[in-house]
C-alpha cells in the first residue's frame, strides 16, 4: 500500500516515518516537494505518486502567529486540506487528517467527546475546524479526522524541548497553571494513524491523546523531574505557577481541552498510555547517546 505523508518534516511526520510498517510503501513529502496551498501542485503530485492513503500532518501551527496572519492560517489549514481532499477524490484515495483541541472553547469541565459542539476561540482553531469541515464535505466516507493536543517529540520543536532549553539556561521559570490538557507523545499518535489503515470503513472524527491530564505548570514540573532524573538537567530550577492573566498572548487559549478518546479506543481495541510514563520514555530517548 502506498501512503503519502504530507508535512513529513514535522515532528509527527518524522515519527510516522520511523514507525512505518514494512508492508507500507511510504512516500514522505515536505513543504519543498509539496506545497499544499497549491491546488494544481497537489493534484500533480498525487496523480504522479498514486497513493492509496494520504496522511496529512501539514499545518500552520503558530497559534499566536495566526492572529497576525489569518489569511495564511486559513490558506494552509483550510484550503490546503481541501486541496488534498480533492486530489484524493480524483484518484480514489483515502485521507487521514490530524486536527486539534483548539476547535473547542475550553468551557467544559469533563473530556470533550468527538461529537461535542465546536467553538474555536481564535484564528488557528477556526482555520483547523474549517479544514475538518472541507475534508468531510469532499470525502465524507473516505476520510478520518484525528484531533490531538499538546503534541511533543524528541524530533522538532515543542513545549518539552523548549522547557528543557529554558531550564538549562535559567534558575526560575513562570508557567501557566490554569490551562489544562493532555500531553501527547507524537510517537503514540503515529502508531495510531498506522493502525487506522487496517480499518478502511472508519470515517468521521476521532480523538487521540495520551491518558490523564495536567496543567502546563504540572507538565513543566514533570519535565524537570524526569529530566533531572535522566541527567538532562543539572541545575536547580524554581518553577512558579502563574495564571493566564499573568501571561497574556495574542491568541486566547482554551482553559480546558482534555479530549475523550473512548471512541478510538473502542475502534482499535486499545486503552492508551498515561502521559507521565510516555514523557519519561521520550526523555529517555533524548538522554541516550
Amino acid at each position: 500500500m502506498k501512503v503519502l505523508i504530507a508535512g513529513a518534516q514535522g515532528q509527527l511526520g518524522q515519527e510516522l516515518q520511523r514507525l512505518c510498517p514494512s508492508r507500507i510503501d511510504c512516500l514522505p513529502v515536505g513543504r519543498a516537494e509539496l506545497d499544499i496551498t497549491s491546488r494544481a501542485g497537489v493534484l500533480e503530485c498525487v496523480r504522479e505518486l498514486q497513493p492509496q492513503v494520504i496522511i496529512n500532518t501539514a499545518a500552520y501551527t503558530a497559534v499566536d502567529g495566526a492572529e497576525a496572519k489569518p489569511d495564511l492560517a486559513v490558506e494552509v489549514n483550510a484550503e490546503g486540506t481541501a486541496n488534498l481532499a480533492m486530489a484524493a477524490q480524483c484518484i480514489g484515495a483515502r485521507v487521514l487528517h490530524v486536527s486539534t483541541d483548539f476547535v473547542f472553547d475550553g468551557a467544559a469541565d469533563t473530556p470533550y467527546p468527538s461529537d461535542h459542539e465546536t467553538r474555536p476561540l481564535g484564528v488557528y482553531g477556526h482555520s483547523k475546524l474549517a479544514g475538518e469541515n472541507r475534508l468531510q464535505q469532499i470525502l465524507p466516507l473516505d476520510s478520518v479526522v484525528v484531533r490531538t493536543a499538546w503534541l511533543y517529540s524528541a524530533l522538532g520543536e515543542n513545549f518539552v524541548k523548549t522547557m528543557l532549553r529554558l531550564m538549562s539556561e535559567r534558575e526560575q521559570l513562570r508557567v501557566v497553571a490554569d490551562q489544562v490538557g493532555a500531553p501527547t507523545w507524537a510517537r503514540g499518535l503515529a502508531a495510531v494513524l498506522w493502525q487506522l489503515l487496517d480499518y478502511p470503513a472508519a470515517h468521521g472524527i476521532y480523538h487521540w491523546t495520551d491518558n490523564g491530564s495536567c496543567s502546563w505548570y504540572e507538565f513543566a514540573c514533570a519535565i524537570y523531574a524526569e529530566g533531572h532524573k535522566l541527567g538532562l538537567l543539572e541545575r536547580e530550577v524554581q518553577i512558579d505557577a502563574i495564571t493566564t492573566e499573568d501571561h497574556p498572548t495574542p491568541a486566547q487559549r482554551p482553559c480546558y481541552s482534555v479530549l475523550d478518546c473512548k471512541k478510538i479506543h473502542n475502534l482499535l481495541g486499545i486503552g492508551g498510555e498515561n502521559w507521565r510514563p510516555q514523557l519519561a520514555a521520550m526523555l529517555g530517548e533524548l538522554a541516550r547517546p
